[in-house]
């Protein structure tokens, strides 16, 4: 996911790493977690400012790409999180700007993108419901016209970021049974957010109650024909970015597993030396080349808009999703005792990888998709 081809994104690249070496290392990570905080709204302003927050965003708009995929080049930035995981909404505001600047509409956003891109405003993308798998396109929460606007109901939860967040990108069904989208402040009356605990030690979520909560038909973001299509592109931008920290991470973890074996010493010969060792570090290095290069095809499918982006997004995140957590539990063992420690920095890496595998669709949903496509296509 770090692979450069230009000397523009050799550079973003640098600068990114440098920033959040500086910026978000593990010890702030830590930091922020005895605080009981998720983010730091300066340090996002900052992180606005490298571009993260443009890149989706046509230039006309106020964003731009690096190397001409804005796509490639925040996949990029998330493979470059993953080594510290670092905090921050990159994805809430990434899916929601996703949609603002795709919809037809979205000269009248100018706005909020505008907003969004500067990192003043956070923003969340609500998908989720209680009690459901991944299922965007199956929304409960009901949107009734009403007076000049609309009035919505019903209950999201999992929202990365919906405390810290100053609008909700709502998933609804409107009264026509057609699957809507509504751009909702979350100081609106009737909006209510309760904090829902998370593995990861920054990675904050939240159920969102909507109690009758009246917005302007202006909220709207996407016409009734275009609104699927939207939230599959935000569904597959969530996934493929997701795929790319998580290669970070392992990459990361790896290396200083391989590391430490080579370091760690008994019987008066390296851990490494050991040729079941060396067997299982084969296997790993397998695997974490076959997550790369999964990943890498979905980025790549999704950037170009291809018919079958939606397949390899699906494809990658069944396969990372699946091989994740079992190489990162591998490297804990190689690390014997020192490896389940709260002070050894593993566990931090292992409850990232352990929570993306759940988010937007397991493995295992994600099967059940490529299977679907696959019988679809016969």
């Amino acid at each position: 996911m770090t692979t450069v081809e230009s000397p523009e994104k050799a550079l973003f690249a640098s600068t990114t790493r440098a920033f959040l070496q500086k910026e978000a290392p593990l010890t702030y990570v830590r930091e922020l977690h005895a605080a009981g905080v998720s983010f730091d709204r300066g340090w996002w302003r900052r992180a606005a400012k490298l571009g993260w927050t443009g890149l989706l965003v046509p230039v006309e708009l106020g964003g731009g790409a690096i190397s001409g995929s804005g796509i490639a080049d925040l996949a990029m930035v998330a493979g470059l999180i993953g080594k510290t995981v670092a905090p921050g909404p990159l994805y809430p505001v990434s899916t929601v700007l996703c949609a603002l600047v795709e919809c037809g509409e979205h000269d009248a956003r100018a706005a909020t993108i505008e907003s969004l891109i500067s990192g003043e405003t956070v923003a969340s993308w609500a998908v989720y419901e209680p009690g459901q798998g991944w299922a965007p396109l199956e929304p409960s929460v009901t949107a009734t016209p009403h007076n000049s606007g609309y009035r919505i109901d019903g209950v999201k939860d999992r929202v990365e970021a919906g405390a810290q967040s100053d609008m909700l990108l709502v998933v609804t069904r409107s009264d026509d049974d057609q699957v809507r989208q509504f751009l909702v402040p979350t100081t609106a009356p009737g909006v209510r957010i309760e904090p829902q605990p998370s593995v990861d030690l920054v990675k904050q979520y939240a159920r969102v109650h909507f109690d009758g909560v009246e917005v302007e038909r202006s909220a709207v973001v996407g016409k009734p024909g275009e609104t699927t299509a939207l939230i599959e592109r935000q569904s597959q931008i969530a996934q493929v970015l997701q795929c790319a920290e998580v290669v970070g991470i392992l990459q990361t973890v790896f290396d200083f597993t391989v590391k430490w074996a080579l370091d760690r010493h008994t019987f008066g010969r390296p851990l490494a030396s050991y040729q079941a060792l060396k067997h299982r570090f084969a296997d790993m290095k397998t695997w974490l080349e076959a997550c790369r290069a999964t990943a890498g095809a979905a980025v790549a499918a999704v950037a170009e808009r291809s018919p079958e982006a939606g397949l390899l997004a699906s494809i990658a995140k069944s396969y990372v999703g699946e091989k994740a957590p079992a190489i990162v539990q591998d490297c804990v063992q190689m690390h014997g005792g020192i490896g389940v420690t709260w002070e050894h920095d593993l566990h931090l890496y292992l409850r990232r990888v352990v929570l993306y595998r759940s988010m937007f669709g397991t493995p295992e949903e994600h099967n059940l998709r490529v299977y679907a496509w696959k019988e679809s296509s016969r």
